[in-house]
C-alpha cells in the first residue's frame, strides 16, 4: 500500500483509503446487482442512505479480519497442541464464514473468479480437516501404561 507521489518519493498510503478502494469497486456491484438500481443513483438521491451502506460494508470487513487472525490464533496454537476443540472451532467458524460469503455472492448475483476463491477455500479447509479429524481411526493399536 505504497504510492508515489511527485516523482519517485515514496511514502505510506492512509490506511483507510484501501477501504474507500474496496468499497468503491465491491459495494456499488453488490448494490447494484441486488436491487437493479444504480448506485450513482442513490448517492445523488440519498446520500445518507450510501454513507450507512458503506459504515456497514466497512464494519464487516472489520469482523471479517478479526475472526481471520482469531482463526488464525486458533490454527497456530489450540490445534497444534491437538486440542479437539480447536478443530471444531476451525471447522464449524471457516464454513460459517464462507458459506455466508457464498451467500452474499448469490443474493447480489456477484460470482466471478474472485468469489470462486470461496469455494476453493471451503474445499481446502475441509480437506486439511477431514486429513486431522480427531475421531478418525487409524488402526493403529494404542498401549496404555498403569
Amino acid at each position: 500500500m505504497w504510492h508515489t507521489s511527485r516523482g519517485a518519493r515514496w511514502r505510506p498510503q492512509c490506511p483507510t483509503a484501501w477501504p474507500d478502494r474496496v468499497a468503491r469497486r465491491f459495494l456499488p456491484a453488490g448494490y447494484e446487482g441486488y436491487s437493479g438500481g444504480s448506485w450513482s443513483e442513490l448517492l445523488r438521491t440519498s446520500p445518507m442512505t450510501a454513507k450507512y451502506m458503506i459504515v456497514l460494508y466497512r464494519t464487516y470487513g472489520m469482523h471479517c479480519v478479526v475472526f481471520g487472525l482469531l482463526g488464525s490464533a486458533i490454527a497456530v496454537t489450540a490445534f497444534r497442541r491437538g486440542d479437539r476443540w480447536a478443530w471444531w472451532a476451525l471447522l464449524v467458524g471457516n464454513t460459517i464464514a464462507l458459506v455466508s460469503a457464498m451467500t452474499y455472492d448469490w443474493i447480489v448475483n456477484a460470482i466471478g473468479p474472485f468469489e470462486l476463491t470461496e469455494y476453493l477455500g471451503l474445499a481446502i479447509v475441509w480437506g486439511a480437516l477431514a486429513a486431522t479429524a480427531p475421531f478418525v481411526v487409524t488402526g493403529r493399536t494404542v498401549r496404555t501404561t498403569g
